[in-house]
């Protein structure tokens, strides 16, 4: 089966995208066709430095065979290197009409009230996912919650198109991880755990340090009730309990059991040693492949080979259906 995944360019990535998106693809590769694909032309839709940007594309490579993405297995690529990416999303915003793109939650929470003061690209980048998706006949994508949105307008537009045109796209289904999708805030368990948050208390980098690591642990909010209790309406330490399992692979009853007498303080010792321990040999590996730039190049650039031959005869296939080509 055919899946497409992708995460932003950014040195930043954090716990909640180690769990939520990479290591998912990871397992996925492993029976699966997968895509996965490095969104530079997402990123532009807020304004970038453009050499952070090209070093953010490497280590988001990295990042990605870091944690066991296999290019043997999985086409690994640069969405700005397959053109057929910007030309769909140009002829999706044709079909796309403006109430459904103003409904799009995402466009709302990182715009707030300024919206005359944000890029057209952050509004529309929605048509553009759905590009991205569709273009490689995708019959699954791995999203947060908060992207469901997406997925389900891309299924729309397909079905659009294909009425107006003729059967031209396959209609992706978003994919929910059940456990560890949405890692939270540490400072407001309200939130998702976010980069751009502007407390960095408020999340934990694959790449920090570990007295960082311990830190940003000790001081995670959690509430005044006593005791260990696993409850998804006490956010803070569930989350906490949420993470403690993923680093451990151990059922978070268990270790609610465990530390119902021990207490918040040593839950959250032991959790970040636990972390610690976890994120370590993937540290190491990150910097192994940023030390070797050429080689990462080389990977991406065989990726994006492969993934523009598809993308590419799908493109043809819509150009056939609307016209303009015969």
């Amino acid at each position: 089966m055919r899946v497409l995944t992708g995460i932003q360019p950014t040195n930043n990535l954090h716990i909640g995208n180690l769990f939520g998106a990479l290591l998912p693809a990871v397992e996925m590769q492993k029976s699966n066709e997968l895509f996965m694909m490095i969104v530079d032309y997402h990123a532009i839709t807020v304004e970038q430095n453009p050499d952070d940007l090209y070093h953010n594309i490497l280590f988001a490579a990295a990042a990605y065979l870091a944690c066991g993405i296999d290019p043997k297995k999985t086409v690994m690529f640069q969405q700005s290197q397959v053109s057929a990416h910007t030309e769909l999303g140009w002829i999706m915003q044709t079909v796309t009409h403006m109430g459904e793109a103003g409904r799009m939650t995402q466009f709302k929470d990182k715009s707030g009230s300024n919206t005359d003061g944000v890029s057209v690209a952050l509004y529309t980048y929605p048509i553009l996912m759905a590009a991205d998706i569709l273009l490689y006949d995708t019959k699954q994508v791995p999203v947060g919650e908060d992207q469901k949105q997406h997925v389900e307008l891309t299924r729309d537009l397909a079905q659009r198109f294909n009425n107006r045109f003729g059967k031209t796209f396959e209609f992706p289904e978003p994919i929910i991880r059940k456990t560890g999708a949405r890692i939270l805030s540490l400072t407001d368990p309200n939130k998702k755990m976010s980069k751009s948050d502007p407390s960095a208390k408020s999340y934990i980098l694959i790449t920090d340090e570990p007295e960082i690591i311990k830190k940003k642990i000790m001081s995670a909010v959690t509430d005044s009730e006593p005791g260990i209790t696993l409850d998804k309406e006490r956010r803070g330490l569930y989350n906490l309990l949420t993470i403690f399992s993923l680093v451990t692979e151990t059922p978070a009853d268990e270790i609610t059991v465990k530390y119902q007498e021990k207490g918040m303080k040593k839950l959250k010792e032991d959790l970040a040693e636990a972390l610690i321990k976890y994120l370590a040999p993937i540290q190491v590996k990150i910097k192994e492949y940023m030390d070797n730039p050429a080689e990462l190049e080389r990977t991406i650039k065989n990726g994006s080979n492969a993934a523009r031959d598809v993308a590419d005869e799908t493109l043809l296939r819509v150009k056939k259906a609307i016209g303009v080509n015969k």
